[in-house]
């Protein structure tokens, strides 16, 4: 029990420095990364809906009876839905203002939920084996290479400044952490529920993307601009095909 809870928590703090590939934005200059925070946008749109039609649902599917799964994606949509409502009350009711971005608070939602997922996935492999273990991690670590790069755009793009988004990327794929732990210390309890909270997290991220993200995309007036933004959600959808088949 104690060689997996360490293996799963060094494995998931290396799973959490992949958010730090938002270093390379640090580095921009403020107009050029304005130009492509639009693109990452679309990106990270793609990255979403297309890892929860594409990854979330089928594992998800494959591990719990067809009636639940459905049911927990539109709890997951439906409670998405209400956290963003209450987030825009509070803003406009303590600002006086309506013009926010809640989509940036969602976004950390939704990715502290799935980064959650991956501690528990993370903490079953290593429990059925260390070599499971670390074949998991780093399929985890590829996945979610493109991700992290949409959430930091996400996240500047929302009105945080570019330390911000990259410490609070990182904070929230800490999470991680905290599922390694839990999982490792009820190993046959997470094998259960796991595919409950895909479902879940996939219903977060159907929401997040089709509710949040393209709208901002459709505020783009020019057509080649939208044009090319379509085409990173594209790509982000593109990148998560790729994931399944390096990874199958």
């Amino acid at each position: 029990m104690i060689d997996v809870l360490l293996m799963s928590v060094a494995a998931t703090i290396l799973v959490s420095l992949v958010s730090l590939i938002g270093l390379f934005g640090l580095g921009l200059k403020t107009k050029v990364l304005d130009r492509i925070l639009f693109l990452l946008i679309g990106l990270s749109a793609g990255a979403l809906i297309g890892d929860a039609f594409i990854h979330l649902i089928p594992e998800a599917a494959a591990g719990a009876s067809g009636e639940t799964v459905p049911i927990f994606i539109i709890l997951g949509f439906s409670l998405f839905f209400i956290m963003e409502r209450v987030l825009y009350w509070h803003h406009c009711h303590e600002n006086g203002k309506c013009d926010v971005h809640t989509f940036r608070y969602m976004n950390l939602i939704g990715d502290g939920v799935h980064n959650f997922i991956d501690g528990l996935i993370i903490s079953a492999s290593f429990a059925a084996s260390p070599k499971l273990g670390i074949a998991t991690t780093l399929a985890v670590v590829v996945h979610e290479i493109p991700q992290e790069i949409g959430d930091f755009g996400v996240l500047v793009y929302g009105g945080f400044s570019k330390k911000k988004a990259l410490l609070m990327n990182f904070l929230s794929a800490l999470i991680a952490v905290a599922g390694a732990i839990v999982g490792s210390l009820l190993v046959s309890f997470t094998s259960q529920v796991t595919p409950l909270l895909l479902a879940f997290t996939a219903g977060g991220f159907v929401y997040i993307g089709a509710s949040d993200l393209i709208p901002e995309l459709h505020k783009e007036p020019k057509i080649n601009r939208s044009l090319v933004a379509f085409g990173f959600f594209l790509i982000g959808i593109v990148m998560m095909f790729g994931m399944k088949i390096l990874l199958a």
